[in-house]
């Protein structure tokens, strides 16, 4: 039975996600900040460490797939959400790659977002702060952005957490762990619900429609996480599988 973490797995897609990997004989460790298996916060350095030192203790130091489903949205606390979006998904990948080693067959997928690819990395205010590893710059940088820094927070959070593994996919490979990310569009979560009730990203929200006319079911990006997890992925490494209904082709049909 294979042994998979997953942060986040209270709700929305981490939810639905654990859901589908339960149903296909996985044994899932479940991190968030209530109702899971360890509860915890990601969005300081104490609550991370903590988080893996209680995941490594209950795999035993051995785990065959890792999902990083953990984040928050532009209508958080900017500082949260950078914390949380790159901190809580790098640090994690970086200390638990031992424990993906030793299992079987071993795969983590960081789950990223379609707005990953509307900032670009060498147009990204986070890209330095975060490539260094400064969390106390990157929050300030977000929380001197003003109207702005939820957006930015998001965005800029979500690039460089998906150049972070990009950055990763030779070591990792090299390793024999599979690593690949998965970027959503608009899906019907918790977290978005959220986003739609704050005025100030009402809108947007509203108009966030996808070619195929509906937002996405949690279901169906666990659905693709599953597949990234399982052999039949065994040569997808490195990748970002975007699940947006269309929306990015739309927006720019000759950038991919």
């Amino acid at each position: 039975m294979p042994c998979t973490l997953i942060t986040g797995s209270a709700s929305g897609i981490g939810a639905a996600t654990a859901q589908a990997l339960k149903a296909a004989g996985h044994q899932v460790i479940g991190v968030d900040l209530r109702n899971a298996d360890i509860v915890g916060d990601l969005s300081s350095a104490a609550g991370r460490a903590e988080i893996i030192r209680e995941a490594l203790a209950r795999c035993g130091g051995k785990l065959d797939g890792l999902v990083l489903c953990a984040g928050l949205g532009t209508h958080v606390q900017p500082s949260l959400t950078v914390s949380v979006n790159y901190f809580g998904a790098v640090e994690l990948l970086d200390a638990l790659l031992p424990a993906l080693r030793a299992g079987q067959k071993p795969s983590a997928v960081v789950i990223s977002s379609v707005a990953s690819a509307h900032l670009p990395w060498d147009k990204n205010p986070l890209a330095a702060a975060l490539e260094a590893g400064d969390e106390a710059k990157a929050q300030a940088i977000v929380m001197g952005a003003g109207a702005m820094g939820g957006q930015l927070a998001y965005a800029g959070s979500k690039n460089a957490l998906t150049v972070a593994v990009r950055q990763r996919a030779a070591a990792w490979g090299q390793a024999g762990v599979r690593l690949n990310t998965v970027a959503p569009g608009a899906t019907e979560t918790p977290l978005l619900q959220a986003g739609a009730q704050d005025e100030r990203y009402a809108e947007s929200i509203k108009k966030f429609i996808p070619p195929m006319g509906r937002r996405a079911d949690p279901g169906e990006i666990a659905s693709v996480v599953g597949f990234l997890l399982s052999d039949a992925a065994s040569y997808v490494h490195g990748a970002q599988i975007v699940v947006d209904g269309g929306i990015d082709a739309a927006s720019r049909p000759t950038q991919f």
